[in-house]
């Protein structure tokens, strides 16, 4: 039989064995519970960084959008404006040479001046077509003609001049064009 002794020294080996197990056992669940937490650090690193690039990506999205608007708010009062450009251009062609000294040819002139001046301040720009490579982007062709001396696909008159707003066409010329 055992003394007190040994049983009490098994005993405590015995404890030390069952402490260091659930020693062990802790530092396992410890450690899972770290590794499960990195994970969940990492996952929701990644979601920041996709959100934070949706959202600089809308950003910018609405700054371009804005930008537009602004620049193509005045589109339908410049294509208003159109019209009376021309027909003050068309009156001052049709002026007689005598005419060309009077006030009045003089006022309307510096009146279209001052109106092409303020449509250029806000991006309006007329389209060079004459003598022109013939780009149907520009360009709208309402007659062919052929001329000798002139290459083919060249703008030879123009009917009506074209105009930009920034980068857009709102207006195309109307021209003649050589065969």
């Amino acid at each position: 039989m055992k003394t007190l002794e040994e049983k009490e020294v098994m005993n405590e080996e015995v404890i030390e064995e069952e402490i260091k197990e659930n020693e062990e056992e802790q530092e396992k669940n410890e450690e899972e519970i770290v590794d499960s937490r990195e994970k969940e650090i990492d996952n929701l690193k990644d979601s920041l960084q996709r959100l934070q690039a949706d959202f600089n990506n809308y950003r910018r999205r609405v700054e371009k959008e804005k930008s537009d608007i602004s620049t193509f708010a005045n589109e339908k009062i410049v294509l208003e404006l159109l019209p009376v450009i021309d027909n003050m251009e068309r009156a001052l062609q049709s002026s007689l040479e005598e005419e060309k000294e009077s006030g009045i040819y003089k006022g309307v002139e510096l009146v279209l001046k001052q109106l092409v001046d303020t449509l250029n301040k806000f991006g309006v720009e007329e389209i060079k077509a004459e003598d022109s490579d013939f780009d149907p982007n520009y360009h709208y062709a309402v007659a062919q003609e052929e001329v000798e001396g002139i290459d083919s696909n060249k703008v030879i008159e123009v009917f009506q001049k074209g105009y930009k707003l920034s980068s857009k066409v709102i207006r195309p010329a109307m021209v003649k064009v050589s065969k």
